[in-house]
């Protein structure tokens, strides 16, 4: 079975053909992944790109886009990776990171266009699935949140992130019922879970049941005494 190495924001994996593994190892922001799950390669990742760039120079605008980043200035740090993007328009890493700064942005359409491309490369990336659904909720677009959150489910059904924004999803689908089984589901594996617990309290919310709803929040205080939604809530 062929195996490829790929570098993400979340550390290295080793690709196959059934599915994906990580391995240890520190990022290395210029390598990504090729078209069609191919070699790995500077910044384009031996996709068609449209020329060469030094690999100091494309750490160099990942560096410098994190320090805009930090700051919130997401204009500047969409420009700093704009060579990177040019040289290689089928870079992995560069259409995921662009694509997060877009979203940030609040610049959505451009957003799921880089996210698009990074899945289109990446087919088993969770981050481009999961990163894809960020656009989608900020749209309101709950049923494609829904789509894009089960396919990262089917990969990796424990999905800690892909859970909660389906049971987010379908709740704002009024899904009450699935919205609670995703729920009660995830908080057998994080009891304490304070996100978790707070969108089960929204859940009886949405569906009438206060005491319910307040013996929820009761408990999401306890952990977390200044939780905004549960003071919110116990307030009504």
């Amino acid at each position: 079975m062929q195996e490829q190495t790929v570098e993400t924001p979340k550390g290295r994996f080793v690709t196959r053909a059934r599915g994906v593994a990580r391995v240890s190892g520190a990022l290395g922001l210029a390598l990504v992944l090729a078209a069609g799950l191919g070699s790995v390669a500077l910044a384009g990742g031996g996709g068609k790109g449209k020329g060469e760039l030094a690999e100091a120079d494309i750490r160099d605008s990942y560096h410098r886009s994190y320090r805009y980043e930090k700051t919130q200035d997401y204009d500047d740090a969409i420009k700093t990776l704009l060579t990177v993007s040019q040289a290689y328009p089928e870079g992995y890493t560069v259409n995921l990171r662009l694509g997060w700064l877009y979203y940030l942005a609040g610049k959505f359409t451009n957003a799921q266009k880089h996210y698009e491309t990074a899945m289109k490369v990446a087919p088993y990336s969770l981050d481009a699935k999961l990163g894809y659904t960020l656009p989608l909720m900020a749209r309101e677009q709950y049923k494609d949140v829904e789509l894009f959150t089960r396919q990262v489910l089917a990969i990796d059904p424990a999905n800690y992130t892909g859970n909660l924004r389906l049971a987010f999803a379908l709740r704002m689908q009024a899904k009450l019922d699935q919205a609670e089984q995703v729920l009660v589901g995830m908080l057998l594996l994080y009891p304490t879970d304070v996100k978790y617990l707070t969108e089960l309290g929204l859940v009886h919310v949405a569906r009438g049941s206060r005491d319910a709803a307040r013996g929820v929040f009761r408990e999401v205080l306890v952990l977390d005494p200044e939780n905004p939604v549960a003071r919110h809530q116990m307030a009504q």
